[in-house]
């Protein structure tokens, strides 16, 4: 996953001194542009915002695109919509995915790479807590990238429904001395035990949007082209 090894100050520096010789539609879309931050904004929301006509618009995104003043992003809610950001930001996780995603799309090796990972550290500790396992990644450098919890409670969960993870409750005595009675702790299946590995590539343990997700929302198994290409698999 890769991003921009340019400093922001530097980039700011440069934008700001180019877009000093912008022409009045330049500076009023890229103006609308840059106020987005790391959110960006798509073409649909661009022209309904800055209300230039289409000529003028196409014209003006091409400058801003020739100066490196923005920059084309994909958005992985909406990959068929063209989608634009200032050049001195990062996309943010809502428009990226998030750790799961690359360039817009569902990266199942890195989410197979992380849960062998998560697995090899709750083997290793018998039983670990979230806090635990997301150290010991960190001291092993198990992972090129830093997972935040909530990104590591995803992998957890997704591995619960696979069947190679347990989530039991601590009682603060004989296995769980050390971890506060009631706290959340992990540990593998026994073998023997039912394995689902026809689950191990189900998208929404780790899909940043699962809590939205409903049968006749927006989001919807229905409509997930990653839960049809699973099921088809």
């Amino acid at each position: 996953m890769s991003r921009s090894q340019e400093p922001s100050a530097l980039k700011r520096k440069r934008s700001d001194s180019q877009s000093g010789s912008l022409t009045e539609h330049e500076s009023k879309l890229y103006d609308a542009i840059r106020s987005k931050a790391d959110m960006g904004m798509s073409v649909q929301d661009l022209r309904r915002e800055t209300g230039l006509q289409n000529n003028l618009f196409t014209k003006a995104i091409k400058t801003l695109q020739a100066k490196q003043l923005i920059k084309e992003v994909k958005n992985f809610e909406n990959k068929t919509r063209k989608h634009y950001m200032a050049t001195e930001f990062e996309p943010s996780k809502e428009i990226t995915g998030g750790a799961w995603y690359d360039n817009g799309q569902l990266d199942t090796e890195f989410v197979k790479v992380v849960k062998r990972g998560v697995v090899k550290v709750i083997h290793d500790q018998e039983i670990a807590t979230l806090e635990e396992i997301s150290h010991a990644i960190r001291m092993k450098k198990l992972l090129t990238v830093n997972l935040s919890a909530q990104e590591l409670k995803q992998v957890l969960g997704a591995l619960v429904l696979d069947n190679e993870v347990q989530k039991v409750e601590s009682t603060d005595t004989g296995d769980f001395v050390g971890a506060k009675a009631r706290k959340d702790c992990y540990k593998c299946c026994k073998r023997g035990e039912p394995n689902l590995a026809s689950m191990a590539s189900i998208p929404c343990g780790v899909c940043p949007r699962i809590n939205q997700c409903t049968p006749d929302g927006i989001i919807s198994s229905t409509t997930c082209e990653y839960f049809k290409k699973w099921l088809d698999f």
